[in-house]
């Protein structure tokens, strides 16, 4: 690539509407463009980024014995309705009409082709297992698309998918996608970590997440100090506490004028908010529940979907905790009240706590466990920073990360749904056993940045950058420089080595500026010394430049 003749462009200032690090370098350094919300196109610089991980996982699923395909992006809308999964992706799905007024879908996700295809081959148990990944576009309509690349409503993602006879055949698909999703992101060069998931609208047995680590991050990784505990908080296990028992002591009812938060009624009545459960009305799958929770947990609303096999939850409104409590808000307790109560696991361990009387103005003391009744007792709530690790009893610590790849065990839920099945050694159906392995492309090239930049610009790995190194010309009217440069260029592509030559007649201090923007690895200055055979190499994280003899600059790089 020569920058004086092909496409090639920066932008000196921050980018307005781009609120992310990598959302911002990377538009400016003429990687992508936005186009509208969540849309992006990748311009010559970032589609070579972009290819270059596409290889490196490429090569990694080739390695672990899958096979390419390629799926539609434009599928029946029925196939998804014969799977469960249309209603319950709902409007995050794009839909449309072809001209005989058939429903079709932009493809969100392609378990259910992946399962068409796999019964095109599997009639016998000696048929698997089967092992097939792609390359294609995926279409979410997103309500909040953000931070660049990393919440898009049209990317690419590596989908790939294990058919087996049973779970003992999918634990060995799924260690060997486990492997290799380990190997490519090592080999990117990312600081990840590996944590425990919710299957979410998946399904399944387990979902695991590759997440790398960043303040940008939109998932809380749950860690230990002590040993290699690793969950997302949305399915982080909290342990049951055990305090020391109390003498039940008998409720009171106690007037608490104008105080309604648990802040305001602890200094009123003169006591710890550690006292204190509330309760918290919530709307779920049309009918109405109350957590009840200690004063300083907050509800994880993944664990109580969980706990009721539900799909929705949302917190009641105004008038319907009205209505369900008979009071106005602020004064929800669980007694007498007409609705399900879920109680967190530690709520069976607390004594002689203070709760809403449903009753404006008023609280109870002294309420114990047997003074309500509850229908569900679990783990309700949000593991706490400095809570104890359920592994191994250590002290839990919270990162942030950033999705860039997830495996699921999905068992036989899709199997089931499409009728993808095959006859045992005994001549008999059985339902074929799946996993699902998925990598967003786009969102490995902006956590990569967000990891991996300075306040000049972006720094890449020379596995995924775009050129391995740059050739930089100081004066392109110095027929010595020029013809150096662009024989060390023709020497490099000869040689394999894909280098940038910026020969554009522009002053040393702009192209300076502009290659670190572009955070090329290596950058190769022919100025004035080449006149005694040498040029000027610098690694792009490094501050000092190295002079090397200009006959061992392939070698060098190579």
């Amino acid at each position: 690539m020569k920058l004086s003749t092909d496409f090639f462009y920066t932008l000196r200032e921050n980018v307005k509407d781009e609120e992310s690090i990598s959302g911002n370098l990377l538009v400016r350094g003429g990687y992508i463009k936005k186009t509208s919300s969540g849309i992006y196109m990748y311009l010559p610089l970032g589609l070579r980024v972009l290819k270059k991980i596409e290889q490196i996982i490429r090569e990694e699923m080739l390695k672990a014995g899958a096979l390419e395909v390629l799926m539609p992006s434009l599928i029946s809308e029925e196939v998804y309705e014969n799977s469960g999964r249309r209603a319950l992706i709902g409007s995050s799905m794009f839909a449309l009409k072809d001209r005989n007024n058939k429903p079709f879908v932009l493809g969100p996700t392609h378990e259910e082709l992946f399962a068409m295809a796999a019964a095109m081959k599997t009639n016998s148990y000696k048929d698997l297992p089967i092992n097939l990944f792609q390359f294609q576009n995926k279409f979410r309509d997103e309500p909040r698309p953000r931070f660049g690349l990393i919440r898009v409503r049209e990317f690419i993602m590596k989908d790939a998918y294990s058919f087996d006879v049973d779970l003992k055949g999918l634990d060995v698909s799924y260690q060997k996608m486990f492997a290799a999703y380990h190997a490519a992101f090592t080999r990117m060069g990312f600081d990840y970590r590996v944590v425990t998931a919710d299957t979410g609208i998946m399904g399944g047995i387990l979902s695991e997440e590759f997440q790398a680590v960043s303040e940008i991050g939109e998932d809380i990784l749950v860690l230990c100090d002590k040993c290699d505990f690793a969950s997302n908080r949305e399915v982080a296990p909290c342990v049951k506490i055990e305090t020391e028992s109390e003498k039940n002591l008998n409720k009171e009812l106690i007037e608490t004028p104008n105080a309604k938060t648990i802040e305001e009624v602890a200094r009123f009545l003169n006591e710890s908010p550690t006292k204190f459960v509330k309760t918290l009305i919530y709307k779920i799958d049309g009918k109405l529940y109350a957590c009840l929770l200690k004063g300083d947990q907050e509800v994880n609303e993944t664990k109580v979907l969980k706990l009721l096999n539900a799909t929705e939850i949302t917190l009641a409104d105004n008038q319907e905790i009205e209505e369900a409590t008979k009071a106005p808000l602020g004064f929800a307790g669980p007694l007498d009240l007409d609705i399900p109560i879920i109680a967190d696991q530690n709520i069976s361990s607390m004594y002689n706590f203070i709760v809403g009387a449903n009753k404006k103005d008023y609280h109870f003391r002294n309420v114990n466990t047997n003074d309500f009744k509850c229908d569900y007792t679990a783990d309700i709530v949000n593991i706490k920073e400095d809570d104890i690790c359920p592994q191994c009893g250590g002290n839990i610590y919270f990162k942030k990360g950033i999705e860039i790849g997830n495996t699921f065990k999905l068992g036989t839920k899709y199997s089931k749904a499409l009728n993808l099945q095959y006859l045992d050694a005994n001549n008999q159906l059985q339902d074929v056993v799946m996993g699902s392995y998925g990598i967003g492309l786009g969102r490995c090239m902006a956590a990569f940045v967000e990891q991996n930049n300075d306040e000049n610009g972006l720094i890449w790995s020379k596995e995924i950058a775009p050129y391995v190194a740059v050739i930089a010309v100081m004066n392109p009217d110095d027929e010595l420089q020029k013809k150096t440069a662009e024989k060390l260029y023709d020497d490099c592509y000869q040689q394999g080595i894909e280098v940038m030559l910026d020969d554009r007649k522009e002053r040393p201090g702009v192209k300076f500026k502009d290659l670190d923007l572009i955070g090329i690895p290596i950058r190769i200055v022919v100025g004035r010394d080449c006149i005694k055979g040498l040029v000027e190499v610098k690694h792009r994280s490094d501050s000092e430049n190295t002079l090397i003899d200009i006959e061992q600059v392939v070698d060098f790089l190579k």
